[in-house]
């Protein structure tokens, strides 16, 4: 039964199975990923839509298992559609006060307590982050997981979907706080700026 809440979870490192037993395969070649995209739960126009399908996409055509927000709407929704239609699977992690949003016909959905939570759990179960476009949740988030990474948290690819330049004024920023000494680790050790889907997959070397 789902959602479950945090508490009422065997454990927090139960991931997707990739075993034998599961109909969900990457192409030869290919080893299975639990990729996180942090992005936008609002109604967004087409160009943005478009390229977060077909990233999607990837990520169900090549066997890999999508960690996302598990919200049912805006761009959350496109990209679950995406994955769960290449035949990718479901990994949700809600949070308590928008669980009646959450994705029903997932294969995993956990609610956590908190935003905090929330992002915690959702690095923890991924092996790749994507950043897709979105507001200040996911600006939040962006942010959040870079800084963990820079202090040796984890050693995670990060890679942002840059749709339609998006983006392009968080990388001039960063790419400032690079060249002037903000940061102890080089800019392209911490996250990938890519400008389509395909780039991005490749980012991930998925």
């Amino acid at each position: 039964m789902w959602p479950r809440r945090v508490a009422d979870a065997p454990t927090l490192l139960s991931m997707v199975s990739t075993d034998d037993a599961s109909p969900f395969k990457p192409p030869q070649g290919l080893q299975s990923m639990n990729i996180c995209v942090f992005c936008s739960a609002a109604e967004l126009d087409e160009v943005y839509t478009t390229v977060a399908r077909q990233f999607a996409e990837l990520i169900g055509k090549r066997g890999h298992t999508l960690v996302w927000g598990g919200s049912d709407c805006g761009l959350m929704k496109v990209v679950a559609d995406g994955v769960q239609g290449a035949g990718g699977r479901l990994v949700g992690v809600s949070v308590d006060f928008l669980h009646h949003k959450a994705r029903a016909g997932a294969e995993e959905m956990v609610v956590a307590a908190s935003l905090a939570e929330r992002k915690a759990l959702l690095l923890e179960r991924a092996d790749a982050v994507v950043v897709m476009v979105g507001g200040t949740g996911t600006l939040d988030e962006a942010t959040d997981i870079v800084e963990l990474k820079k202090h040796g948290m984890h050693g995670k690819p990060v890679v942002v979907l840059n749709t339609a330049g998006f983006y392009d004024g968080l990388r001039l920023q960063m790419e400032r706080m690079d060249a002037e000494g903000f940061l102890p680790v080089p800019l392209p050790g911490l996250v990938t700026f890519a400008d389509d889907a395909e780039s991005a997959i490749a980012a991930l070397g998925a």
